[in-house]
């Protein structure tokens, strides 16, 4: 599993625990099944680009975020993000001129070698498949699995990946705290941009999010320590969801988000919320 791959299934988790959706709910509403959406939600395997933009539909969300995110881990899934590899070495042994015969007896030995290889090759491929379809019949039915929590075989953790401190900085969906997060207060700027300071309590962090944005917009958030922004580079950007890096916060502490939007006559809007507490507009 990828890194690009485990980014995308936490960005998948996190919609669909915000918007309330269970495992039957999906595959009452969507053309997947409740083992596939296990399986796409936990990284186990890939899910359809239908599947994402579904998702999205249902939570009421823009999807151009998650749908980059799935182009980028299906490259990699599918092999075409894989660099080429180098040219092979040339080969220095010494070659026979093109209009050389070759030695008497070469051209059966070779024509015998080749039959041997693939007679050799396609029983090789007999057993592979017979031992896959036996193990596909004899693993359990993933459609009788409930809502419950996950197998500790699954690779990939719920837990979060930092606290405090430690995800001073850093990235909340890679590090697992975009999972369920509190929204602690909600603006709508002068330009029609949608601002959010969410908060994760087992991270013990916050950032802020937003969308309907425009390109050059600007975003930063702060919890009386370090100021960590996110810009709004191109069209992709302002058509979904962006984040910014995560702050430390505590019980009582006072996030403040700050939006500068990117034409010249545009006012800075800022909003402040504390944990436990409500949103404060200013300018």
């Amino acid at each position: 599993m990828t890194a690009e791959h485990t980014r995308l299934a936490a960005a998948l988790r996190e919609l669909r625990a915000g918007a309330g959706l269970s495992l039957a709910a999906l595959a009452e509403r969507t053309a997947y099944s409740k083992s596939s959406w296990e399986r796409y939600l936990n990284g186990k395997s890939l899910p359809p680009r239908q599947a994402v933009q579904e998702l999205c539909r249902l939570a009421n969300e823009p999807d151009g975020r998650l749908l980059a995110l799935w182009e980028i881990a299906e490259s990699h899934w599918s092999g075409r993000a894989v660099a080429p590899a180098p040219d092979p070495p040339a080969d220095e042994s010494p070659r026979p001129h093109p209009q050389e015969s070759p030695p008497a007896g070469t051209g059966w030995r070779r024509l015998r070698r080749g039959r041997l290889l693939v007679v050799l090759a396609s029983t090789y491929t007999v057993i592979v498949g017979g031992a896959a379809a036996l193990l596909f019949f004899l693993l359990p039915d993933s459609e009788a699995q409930e809502d419950g929590p996950l197998p500790a075989s699954v690779p990939f953790s719920f837990a979060p990946e930092c606290h405090g401190a430690a995800c001073e900085g850093r990235d909340p969906m890679r590090l697992i705290c975009g999972i369920g997060p509190d929204t602690l207060a909600s603006y709508r700027t002068a330009t029609g941009a949608h601002v959010e300071l969410r908060h994760s309590k087992k991270c013990g962090a916050s950032w802020a999010r937003t969308w309907a944005t425009e390109i050059g917009d600007r975003l930063d958030v702060t919890a009386g320590g370090p100021t960590h922004g996110v810009h709004i580079r191109n069209k992709d950007d302002a058509a979904t969801f962006i984040y910014t890096e995560m702050t430390e916060v505590r019980p009582g502490s006072t996030v403040r988000a700050c939006f500068r939007p990117a034409s010249a006559d545009g006012e800075r809007e800022c909003f402040e919320a504390r944990v436990g507490g409500a949103g404060v507009p200013s300018r």
